[in-house]
């Protein structure tokens, strides 16, 4: 049977010669209609520029196919080869025969459209639907990838709606015309465990209902587990290997391929969460300490701007860190787990509640006790300034001079994150990914703190540098007896980092307490939804159900409090929300 799509020797180059600088050499592969193929590899393999090249979408990134063909089966039975195809033939087949899920839906769409403009574009471009008809099949396509509310959502922007719900639209313009083959490139990564197990179990139904082939290109092995038919892993721009997916998964033959397994955190339900802290039986004094925490944000409207209600962003988070010890903090983008973690570094102002940090654990002068390392180590440092000034920076912005010792222990830092001693004379652009997540840890250790906050710090990371910034502050956190305060949604990167957990849902921890406790045992409703949305190797095949439960606005009005905390004990330190 001929093939949907057939690759063969496919290469890709950029720049004024593109033959000399190809990015993507010898990519060849077979796609059936209604196969999943993943395509796995870190930052760099070319897994991207593969995907873009099938619909030429590479031309417009300064790319151009340099040899291979890619032989494309239309509805009629004649095959094209893309790679040679006219723009004109191109336009007919972008949107209407292939369709292309982006990776960040916020700027895959045009922020001064409303989402009901951006999709009636598919069906007025590609089926010649125009007025009430195109915006009728736009509320059909809100409809099938269960966005509740269609009608009124299609008059919202962009940024009125989550990350999730955004992926949905982009999902929804992309299968608007029933494409024959669906290209998603890495579109579940920004996405929260429960959002991102209700994004693959639509792909999923719709993949059944429409029989459509699907190109899946991710770094989460745990994902490809649960929806690829065959697998091929990309390495510098080459296949190293590919196959069945229970054949790659369980027998890998390429080295490459084995190290991606190996490094990719498994959730092992608590078996894997660390023992090497343990809870004084006396009272100590703790690194951080929060209670009552309040953070509310003002709703106004009218003419006049009065206020009308607020956003209970947190109400009443109380915990507290012990020296050496690392809190994981999990939730779904919206609960105030980012929320909580500004307010205590005094990013956001609270309400009411209060937090103290134990400056008596540190000593020198001009020590600081809290220090936060950011998601994006490419937003996070000045692109202008070098390692030397960057690393200067808190110190300076503590009252102190930059003496000799300063420039010692930037020194001494870096060489302990693993960084050469030349890196201070060099720019963040001369660093990869992960090197610049370690400069951005040196220079939170730069004051000697006493906590540590780390909102997503590891997120933005390949999963074998991510394997290796985990170990670092692992290390370093024995070493200098550091507490850590560590907000995330990734269920497998919390079990390998933290030794308590609290999980927060809109605005309230729900859950809190040893963490293999509860990854092993959890006893709220919302903590064991996120476990089991959470993918792995070990649930193969697993099938989601899809689920449209939002969390709650927590818009209120105005002298709204919410009733007090009332919690069930399952352990000396284990403690649930009491449910209705």
């Amino acid at each position: 049977m001929t093939p949907l799509l057939s690759v063969s020797d496919l290469h890709v180059g950029f720049g004024r010669d593109p033959r000399a600088s190809e990015i993507v050499r010898r990519v060849s592969f077979d796609l059936a209609a209604g196969e999943t193929l993943a395509i796995v590899g870190e930052s760099g393999s070319g897994k991207s520029v593969t995907a873009l090249s099938i619909n030429r979408l590479v031309d417009y990134g300064g790319g151009q196919i340099t040899r291979g063909s890619i032989a494309y089966t239309r509805a009629d039975g004649r095959t094209l080869d893309l790679a040679q195809a006219s723009e004109r033939e191109l336009t007919k087949i972008r949107g209407g025969e292939i369709g292309m899920i982006f990776q960040e839906p916020m700027t895959s769409l045009n922020p001064v459209l409303t989402i009901g403009e951006q999709i009636e574009e598919s069906f007025r471009l590609h089926r010649g639907l125009t007025g009430r008809q195109a915006s009728a099949a736009a509320k059909d396509a809100l409809d099938r990838v269960r966005i509740p509310d269609a009608a009124r959502r299609l008059k919202y922007c962009p940024h009125q709606l989550s990350g999730g719900m955004l992926q949905r639209v982009m999902i929804a313009a992309a299968i608007s015309c029933n494409p024959r083959l669906l290209i998603a490139d890495e579109p579940t990564t920004a996405l929260d465990v429960t959002v991102q197990a209700q994004i693959m179990a639509l792909l999923a139904e719709l993949k059944r209902e429409t029989d459509m082939a699907m190109i899946f290109i991710t770094h989460d092995i745990g994902l490809v587990a649960g929806i690829a038919d065959t697998v091929m892993v990309m390495q510098s721009g080459e296949v190293v290997e590919q196959g069945r997916l229970d054949t790659v998964l369980d027998t890998p033959q390429h080295p490459y391929t084995r190290h991606l397994l190996s490094a990719v955190p498994h959730f092992e339900a608590g078996r894997a969460a660390r023992t090497d802290f343990r809870r004084p039986d006396t009272p100590a004094a703790p690194a951080l300490k929060v209670e009552g925490l309040t953070v509310r944000f003002p709703v106004t409207s009218g003419l006049f701007r009065r206020q009308t209600g607020a956003v209970h962003a947190v109400d009443g988070v109380d915990f507290d860190l012990m020296p050496g010890e690392t809190l994981g903090i999990v939730g779904e983008s919206g609960s105030g787990k980012s929320t909580t973690a500004r307010a205590i570094l005094g990013l956001v102002p609270p309400t009411r509640g209060r937090f103290s940090a134990n400056t008596n654990l540190r000593e020198g002068q001009g020590s600081s006790a809290v220090q936060m390392v950011f998601q994006n180590p490419y937003a996070s440092l000045n692109p202008r300034l070098r390692v030397d000034s960057i690393l200067a920076e808190p110190v300076i912005a503590a009252g102190r001079r930059v003496t000799a010792e300063t420039t010692q222990r930037m020194t001494q830092l870096l060489e302990r994150v693993g960084l050469p001693k030349d890196a201070l004379q060099r720019y963040p652009h001369e660093f990869s990914g992960g090197q610049r997540q370690r400069l951005c840890i040196a220079r939170a250790l730069m004051l000697n703190p006493s906590v540590v906050v780390l909102d997503e710090a590891v997120s933005a990371l390949d999963v074998s540098v991510q394997a290796k910034v985990l170990q670092l502050l692992v290390e370093l956190q024995q070493e200098f007896g550091l507490a850590y305060l560590f907000v995330s949604h990734d269920m497998a990167v919390v079990e390998r980092i933290a030794h308590r957990i609290a999980v927060v849902y809109a605005g309230r921890i729900v859950e809190i307490g040893d963490a293999t406790s509860i990854l092993s045992k959890p006893k709220h409703s919302y903590t064991k939804r996120l476990i089991a949305a959470v993918p792995s190797i070990d649930r193969r095949h697993q099938t989601f159900d899809l689920d449209t439960r939002q969390v709650p606005s927590l818009v209120r009005p105005l002298g709204y409090e919410p009733d007090p905390a009332a919690w069930q004990r399952y352990g000396p330190d284990h403690k649930a929300l009491a449910e209705a």
